[in-house]
């Protein structure tokens, strides 16, 4: 009898998953430090679709990071890469998660490709000191937030715009990945 029921259950959970087939991409996007691309990692995966880090695309195809294009180029130049590489993306994708890099929703250019791609946009909000510790701690250059004086400019100025997401996913510190997806997965 158990196994009966564990099957039903299985055969149930198969249907949802084939019925939610998504039709468009979603962009996560939120401050650096916030975990945008390993909730876009996670998404992807318990949506089954592809998954994109904007920043990893930019790397492979400029052969530097953001962190050393802003610093060589200067950050102008580097988000207009970044325009053009995401209009790119959205041009090859009909459907997947796309992690955007933290400034990259910020450009009103990128807000409209994303408009007019009809893209699902999903802000994953941290408190700013979540943040910062991992900002800190981490061992990737940030150079538009190499101080906390600094970050937590940007962080003020960003916040008002990534507010206009789709959908606001605000992630306690303490919560867990899983349960945090499941969250958003009930908003898509």
């Amino acid at each position: 009898m158990c196994r009966h029921l564990v099957s039903r259950i299985l055969s149930v959970a198969r249907i949802a998953r084939e019925e939610m087939k998504l039709e468009r991409p979603i962009v996560i996007t939120g401050f650096m430090g916030c975990g945008k691309s390993k909730v876009a990692r996670a998404l992807a995966r318990r949506l089954d679709v592809p998954v994109i880090d904007l920043d990893d695309v930019i790397t492979a195809r400029q052969g530097r990071t953001p962190a050393q294009l802003i610093t060589e180029e200067g950050e102008p130049a580097f988000r207009a890469i970044e325009s053009n590489t995401l209009r790119e993306t959205l041009e090859s994708i009909p459907a997947g998660v796309i992690a955007l890099g933290g400034g990259a929703w910020i450009e009103e250019t990128n807000r409209d490709l994303i408009d007019q791609r009809g893209c699902l946009s999903v802000w994953v909000d941290v408190p700013f000191e979540v943040c910062w510790g991992r900002i800190k701690t981490s061992e990737e250059d940030r150079p538009l937030g190499r101080t906390r004086e600094q970050a937590s400019r940007l962080y003020k100025r960003r916040k008002p715009i990534y507010q206009l997401a789709d959908i606001h996913a605000q992630r306690m510190a303490d919560e867990n990945l899983e349960n945090f997806i499941s969250r958003i997965e009930r908003l898509i």
